[in-house]
């Protein structure tokens, strides 16, 4: 397992949590409240959370990754008991919460994003940007890594990967190109092969790096991000029905994002409670809050250029009946 270093624990992000206004309305935050940040990476939202409530509120903070966590808990300390973190994946979040006695939250905040140490320091390959060993796993216990992927999977499964988790137009051509230079073993091997295997013309249009959608397939796959994400919004409703809880969702990506607007659309409802027939046969699970997606600012965008692909959906738990479960 690669441990914190005192450089990586003393690092500062350079800008803010993204959409950190939008999240503070969505989930309605007030003093008093309790607040999962599913998602907690080096603890923006959560701040802006507590900061917003005077630290008169308290946040469950949860993350698969435990190299964040440490930065976390360092950026966090001023917050004191206000602040409880937890190591682990958001899918087991009914039991972390159990765990806590963390049993009524207010609302439930996933950012879908990986974080900015992720991305510029911590040496897991996550960025194609530096010279690093092939491995993306957000949790070093994971048994699957970068690595293994690019350099064990059969041509056709690797192909479809890279098409399926990158919509990768030419999935083919760089799966057969990783086939014919295997071993690979770097961020910069990857990405070089991909460029010089694609060919894309240097354009305004062309506004990402070549190899952008195969890291981001590859490093899906290694993660099993889209199937978990599919697992915990199956779970969270159950956390938030008790206090009509909101549930807000940043992604970054379509892929995340169709699954989120699907299940909010799949068990909403637009109409008020009085409204509602009680001998329909489905119950509806959530009040869809934003019928279209939130983007950020072109203020925000300007000023934090990653911010530019995220969405936020907005969703309000809606009780379910004892004698309707």
């Amino acid at each position: 397992m690669l441990a914190t270093n005192q450089s990586q624990l003393d690092w500062q992000p350079n800008h803010t949590p993204v959409m950190s206004n939008q999240v503070l309305e969505a989930l309605s935050v007030k003093p008093c409240g309790n607040y999962i940040d599913g998602t907690i990476g080096l603890g923006g939202h959560t701040k802006a959370i507590l900061e917003a409530t005077n630290n008169k509120c308290t946040v469950l903070g949860i993350d698969r990754d435990p190299q964040v966590l440490e930065i976390a808990k360092k950026r966090l300390r001023q917050f004191g008991d206000s602040v409880i973190l937890a190591q682990g994946n958001y899918t087991d979040i009914q039991s972390i919460c159990n765990e806590h006695n963390f049993l009524q939250p207010d609302g439930l905040l996933l950012d879908l994003g990986i974080s900015s140490f992720q991305l510029e320091k911590d040496g897991r390959g996550f960025s194609f940007l530096r010279d690093e060993y092939l491995d993306m796993r957000m949790n070093q216990s994971d048994s699957i890594s970068a690595y293994e992927i690019i350099n064990q999977t059969p041509e056709k499964e690797l192909a479809d990967i890279i098409w399926k988790y990158g919509e990768e137009r030419q999935s083919r051509k760089i799966a057969k190109a990783i086939i014919n230079h295997r071993p690979i073993s770097t961020t910069r091997e990857l990405a070089t092969l991909v460029e010089n295997t694609t060919h894309y013309k240097k354009s305004s249009k062309q506004k990402i790096h070549p190899a952008t959608l195969t890291f981001q397939a590859i490093r899906i796959a290694v993660n099993d991000e889209l199937e978990q994400l599919k697992k915990v919004l199956n779970l969270v409703h159950s956390l938030l029905e008790a206090r009509s809880g909101k549930l807000a969702v940043i992604s970054f990506h379509s892929l995340e994002d169709r699954i989120v607007k699907n299940h909010i659309r799949d068990n909403s409802s637009l109409k008020p409670r009085e409204r509602w027939s009680l001998e329909e046969d489905t119950h509806p699970l959530w009040l869809q809050i934003n019928k279209k997606v939130i983007r950020p600012s072109p203020q925000e965008i300007s000023i934090n250029p990653r911010s530019r692909s995220a969405r936020l959906r907005v969703a309000q738990a809606i009780a379910i009946e004892e004698d309707m479960k």
